[in-house]
């Protein structure tokens, strides 16, 4: 089916700009749009999710991890009585 929709040109710029980072033409982002594949996401294998997210998390702030006090029932329950 084909289908023409008039878009303004700003909207056009921005799923071109979109469209690209992902590595797909226009129609291709548009269609996995309607049909509920979010681009990039979906057609991604779980090791490449999983470089995905290790290269997304680079450059964080190393933290160290919250004491068992602090995540512990008593103190996230305890001021409701």
């Amino acid at each position: 089916m084909t289908v023409i929709v008039n878009l303004r040109p700003e909207t056009e710029k921005r799923l071109a700009t979109l469209a690209a980072a992902q590595g797909m033409s226009v129609e291709q982002f548009i269609s996995r749009l309607i049909e509920g594949h979010p681009p990039g996401q979906s057609s991604l294998s779980p090791s490449e999710r999983a470089a995905f997210w290790r290269e997304a998390a680079t450059g964080l702030p190393d933290t160290p991890p919250l004491s068992d006090e602090a995540i512990g029932r008593e103190s996230i329950y305890d001021t409701r009585g």
